[in-house]
């Protein structure tokens, strides 16, 4: 049986890819983290717990960006917050995973 896969044009971050204040290159690092986790869930059969799972890992890769994002005059902060979130919404909107936005991103630092 085949499983969804996002579409190859889904747009990822597209308000910090927008905005000059960040760095390009650290949004792409970010973009490959999200799309990691995007891979996991593709994969299909998981549960949700293990799906929240992919999620805090994601999380916690991007919490360990900040520090990257500072030495390039750049923050994870609140516009950051506003497209990760929106980003990763639609993620589970499209693939329809019973987990509440503010539960998948549970724990960030941003």
């Amino acid at each position: 049986m085949s499983q969804k896969k996002l579409p190859a044009d889904f747009e990822y971050l597209p308000d910090m890819y927008s905005d000059r204040y960040f760095p390009n290159f650290l949004v792409d690092k970010v973009r490959e983290i999200i799309k990691e986790a995007v891979g996991f869930i593709e994969e299909g059969d998981h549960s949700t717990e293990e799906i929240q799972g992919a999620f805090d890992k994601m999380t916690s890769a991007i919490n360990e960006l900040q520090e990257e994002f500072e030495e390039n005059g750049s923050e994870i902060e609140t516009a950051a917050r506003e497209s990760i979130g929106p980003t990763v919404d639609n993620i589970i909107k499209f693939f329809n995973i019973d987990i509440d936005i503010e539960e998948a991103i549970r724990d960030r630092d941003w």
